[in-house]
Order: C-alpha cells, then sequence, then structure tokens
C-alpha cells in the first residue's frame, strides 16, 4: 500500500540536504562554542554564520536571535520572559482564543498569577482586527500575542496592522510565527513585532529546536539560569549540530518560497476538483480570508472525524482533525469551535490537509480520489 503524507502543518519530513548538514557537524565539529581554544572557536564560527542565516530570513540583526529547543520554549519564554519583565508596569495581557497551546497554557498560568487576558474572538475565519486589539488596550497591557498564521486552518492575523497600532505604545507585541516561518516572507520591522517565535521541524528541519526573535535593547527575564549563553538570555550549551541542520533548512525554504507557494495552493485547487469530480459534499473553511498556502480545512458533512481518519490512515492517507500536540484529546478542536461555535457540525466533520516536501500533482490526485471514495462510504 503506498503511503500518503498530508500532516505536513504537524511536522515536516527532513530535507536530504538537512540531514547531510546535521550528520557533517556531528561527525566534525564536537567543540563547545563557549571554549576559547581552537574547537571552540570552529563551533563558535559555525555557530555564528548560522545566526546570521536566521537575522537575514526576518530582516533582524544576529543578536536580536535567541535559540531556542523548539516552537514551545520560545513562546513561553516570550510570554513568561516579558510578564515577568514588565510586571512592574502592568498586568494585562492580550491574546486571541484560537491561539496555539503554547501560548494559550502560558497565559492561563499567568491568570493563576494574577495576571489579566483579554481572549479576543475571532471571525468565522479565524481572524480578528486591529479595532478589536485597539479596543482591549488598556494603560496596563504589558504584552500583545497574536500568532502569524493559524496551524488549523492557515489565517493569516492582521500582524502588520497591530504593529503599527502598537506602536508608542508600552507594550510588547509578540507573535507566534511556527506556522507561517520558511513559507511566507516575514520583515520584523515592517510587521513592528518585538517578540517572534519559530520552530525548524515545520519546515524540514529537525525536531528540537528553534529561535526566539527579540528586538534589540528589549529585555525579557530568562526562563533557564546557568551558562552565559546566547548573550544570558537562555542558558546551556547551544545545540550546533541542529542549529546549522536548522540554517540549511531556512536557506532551502528562502530559495524555493515563492514557487512552493504557487504550488500549494494548486495543490488545494486539485484537491477539491477531484471532490467535485466525485460529487462529494464538503466545505472549506477558510475562503475569504488571507491564509497560508499549505493549509486547507475541509468539512465534509454527514461523517465522523474519529472514523474519517481511522479509514483514512488505513487506506495510507496521513492527515489530521487539528493541532497535533492535542491528538489525544477528545474535545473538539478550540480553532473551529472559536470559528463556527460550540454546536457546529463541523467540529466533528472537519480535516486539515497541509501540503510540503515530497509531494506531486500526481499524488495529490491520487491522495483525494481515495478520500474521496472513503467520505462518500462514510457519509450517514
Amino acid at each position: 500500500m503506498r503511503k500518503i503524507y498530508l500532516d505536513h502543518a504537524a511536522t515536516t519530513p527532513v530535507h536530504p540536504a538537512v540531514s547531510a548538514a546535521y550528520i557533517k557537524i556531528l561527525e566534525s565539529v564536537f567543540g563547545n562554542p563557549s571554549s576559547i581554544h581552537s574547537y571552540g572557536r570552529d563551533s563558535r564560527k559555525w555557530l555564528d554564520e548560522a545566526r546570521k542565516t536566521f537575522a537575514q530570513s526576518i530582516h533582524a540583526e544576529p543578536a536580536e536571535i535567541i535559540f531556542t529547543s523548539g516552537g514551545t520554549e520560545a513562546d513561553n519564554a516570550a510570554i513568561f520572559g516579558t510578564a515577568m519583565a514588565m510586571k512592574a508596569k502592568g498586568n494585562h495581557i492580550i491574546t486571541t482564543n484560537i491561539e496555539h497551546h503554547a501560548v494559550l497554557i502560558p497565559c492561563k498560568q499567568l491568570e493563576l498569577l494574577g495576571f489579566d487576558v483579554t481572549y479576543l474572538e475571532v471571525n468565522e475565519y479565524g481572524q480578528i482586527t486591529e479595532e478589536q486589539v485597539k479596543n482591549a488596550l488598556t494603560d496596563k497591557t504589558i504584552l500583545v500575542t497574536i500568532m502569524y498564521g493559524n496551524n488549523e486552518v492557515g489565517t493569516i492575523q492582521p500582524i502588520r496592522e497591530i504593529g503599527a497600532l502598537l506602536k508608542g505604545h508600552q507594550t510588547v507585541f509578540h507573535t507566534d510565527a511556527v506556522q507561517a516561518y520558511g513559507l511566507v516572507p516575514i520583515h520584523v520591522d515592517e510587521l513592528g513585532v518585538d517578540l517572534l517565535s519559530v520552530s525548524a521541524h515545520k519546515l524540514n528541519g529537525p525536531k528540537g529546536i528553534g529561535f526566539l526573535y527579540q528586538r534589540k535593547g528589549f529585555d525579557t527575564t530568562p526562563l533557564l539560569f546557568g551558562g552565559e549563553q546566547e548573550r544570558k538570555r537562555r542558558a546551556g550549551t547551544e545545540n550546533l549540530p541542529a542549529i546549522v541542520a536548522f540554517s540549511e533548512a531556512v536557506t532551502i525554504a528562502q530559495q524555493a518560497m515563492e514557487q512552493n507557494t504557487v504550488k500549494y495552493n494548486n495543490f488545494a485547487s486539485l484537491m477539491t476538483a477531484v471532490f467535485d469530480e466525485q460529487a462529494v459534499a464538503y466545505d472549506v473553511s477558510v475562503k475569504s480570508a488571507e491564509k497560508l498556502p499549505h493549509i486547507v480545512n475541509i468539512s465534509f458533512p454527514g461523517t465522523d472525524i474519529e472514523s474519517l481518519l481511522v479509514n483514512l490512515d488505513m487506506a495510507g492517507i496521513a492527515v489530521s482533525s487539528g493541532s497535533a500536540c492535542t491528538a489525544g484529546s477528545l474535545d473538539p478542536s478550540h480553532v473551529l469551535t472559536a470559528m463556527f461555535g460550540e454546536g457546529s457540525p463541523k467540529l466533528r466533520n472537519s480535516v486539515r490537509f497541509s501540503f510540503g516536501l515530497g509531494l506531486t500533482e500526481e499524488t495529490i490526485k491520487e491522495a483525494a480520489e481515495i478520500i474521496a471514495e472513503i467520505v462518500k462510504r462514510s457519509v450517514k
């Protein structure tokens, strides 16, 4: 049985060139980047070059890049770090009700510590407006944290407009760009963000590595204490093989960004064209809002998500119903609930398809035909 992977929003296969870069550093560059001898200096050179690559990819300065173990740590460092550093100026935080749990749960934890959190509600396309942020702002607001692109439905938020709104206000602006990085152009100054989170495994890099962009001149309270790595902002010896491999993944993603956008939009059109040909009833969740090119969330009326996912998996089609971080939960997606309401049947019949490395028009058409057959068989 041929297997077709359509869950690239959960994680991605590692690009062969990225694997080669990882193995090269793992086998030949073992010095501690903090050591002053030649082995350490060699490692530091690789580290500095990788840091430049990340900085250039978002139009930042190398000193503004803090390496982390991934997106979750980057989000936590941004949120807890800002809250602790800014608590003398206020206790109010603004976010949305469709953030990744790496943002929502830290915000809930801060509420237990006495912080006041406003959760902005999204419309039926999973989007908020800068007007909502403006209306929620107070003189005690110290942090606004709003994701760039949603990991379940792909909706892109008006980050640039929100950044312009917040200019001159004391609040710090953070965006979780884990799902968007490498797929859409990001310019931190044009967006007006102070903090931005990224993870390697969403763009064909290794798991367990990411970074937090932190605007120069702005301080957060570190989560980890110990050594003086990362300019005392994140203690711990840097994971050099993963960092260099990540930089290779970023270079590849930057070069292929425009081509991939066209390709993934075409994949979505090919998939729905097959559904139309096969007379499958379906509804695309985000139709008119700006969205990430690689994610399409589709509702299949009359189906049940649990049996649908099982049958698709048995047929070799890997998809998901939402974030992989909550895959074991029986609760409906908090993103779809926020978009459609608690009573919507879409909570029980929506599938997230996400595209990436290794897919072709042929595999997309083949997958769509199998999906169509299973959906028609599953409709009650």
